[in-house]
């Protein structure tokens, strides 16, 4: 089992930051600056040609972190931010230019690389998982949620659907074609975020991997808007929904 490396570390606004590295793969690991003190783990999946430290990862990070004072780690996925990109990686980003360029959709071509992605990341996951638990300040037994969309969802699924150890998680901005069937081994609660005018992924797709969950507690958050409009108050509620499932409270906003 690889052990964690940290490589650096910062501290601002209340929040601790530290890079690390489990064998090859970077990640960066968000803490209350308070001090060692056991808390709840959130793992967050970033989307497609995104990074572990994107805005929008570190955003919801310091709502997570500030919020409820857990702790919140984010892998780059394969061909993502500090990995190697490959042949293939750059393959799909020319089909996705050329299918750009000529209007056609890019579903198609999404949903292979994210499935790609995910058989890659998921074990890489729960080898940071594991390392990441040897932390006294977050230990063995502490509660796991897991938080992504779109190509979050598309790691996140086939991730919860095997590790037990993840007891909440959201999701959203996806297709079900290679989700469904994993979606319907997972019971834990989730939120699920679903843009009603997404231009790439019909309502009734997203509403369809929805329905495939078999958690007995589920809530669907459909906003009107394109897929990039997801408003921002969705990443508050899942501040929220963690807080209530992880017995924490929200102490504050940011």
């Amino acid at each position: 089992m690889h052990s964690l490396q940290f490589t650096a570390e910062s501290s601002s606004n209340g929040m601790l930051e530290r890079d690390f590295l489990v064998g090859d793969v970077p990640g960066v690991l968000w803490s209350p600056a308070s001090g060692p003190d056991r808390a709840p783990l959130v793992l967050m999946g970033h989307g497609g040609g995104n990074h572990k430290k994107h805005p929008a990862m570190a955003g919801r990070a310091q709502r997570l972190v500030t919020g409820c004072g857990f702790h919140v780690a984010v892998i780059d996925a394969p061909g993502h931010g500090d990995r190697p990109r490959t042949a293939y990686d750059e393959q799909v980003s020319a089909a996705l230019a050329e299918a750009r360029a000529a209007g056609e959709p890019v579903g198609p071509i999404v949903k292979r690389h994210n499935a790609h992605t995910a058989e890659l990341n998921v074990p890489e996951w729960r080898a940071v998982l594991d390392a990441l638990q040897q932390l006294p300040e977050i230990g063995a037994d502490g509660p796991v949620g897991y938080f992504g969309v779109k190509m979050g969802t598309a790691v996140g699924v086939p991730l919860v659907a095997v590790e037990p150890r993840i007891t909440a998680a959201v999701f959203g901005l996806h297709w079900p074609d290679d989700l469904a069937e994993l979606a319907k081994q997972i019971t834990v609660p989730i939120e699920f975020d679903l843009q009603w005018d997404d231009e790439h992924i019909p309502r009734e797709a997203g509403l369809a991997l929805f329905d495939a969950f078999a958690s007995k507690e589920k809530t669907l958050h459909a906003n009107a808007g394109r897929q990039g409009e997801l408003p921002r108050f969705e990443a508050d509620s899942a501040v929220r929904f963690f807080a209530r499932h992880f017995g924490r409270a929200v102490t504050s906003q940011t």
